[in-house]
């Protein structure tokens, strides 16, 4: 299955934002790394963002699953970037 690097850059006001839609964030994603296909997640500690590595059918799969996720509703992001993305390392 395609991998795909979703950038999340976050909004002026996302530290306050943040702590609350975090559960639900996490929800959302739980279910795909239990599946395998978010291998990688987690905020940059600069606190510019978050990096999202998941599997998906199609870009537009991945779209859509980005466009699920409760802190690109709530807009704890208020800039999604998503790539498709090849593994090199570690070689699978």
């Amino acid at each position: 299955m395609p991998l795909f690097v979703m950038i999340g850059h976050d909004a002026p006001d996302s530290k306050a934002k943040r702590p609350v839609h975090r559960p639900a964030h996490l929800d959302h994603l739980a279910p795909l790394a239990a599946a395998g296909r978010v291998p990688l997640a987690g905020p940059f500690t600069d606190g510019a963002g978050s990096l999202v590595v998941l599997e998906a059918d199609s870009l537009a799969d991945a779209w859509a699953i980005v466009g699920r996720d409760p802190y690109v509703v709530n807009g704890i992001f208020n800039r999604v970037d998503l790539h498709p993305f090849l593994q090199v390392f570690p070689q699978q």
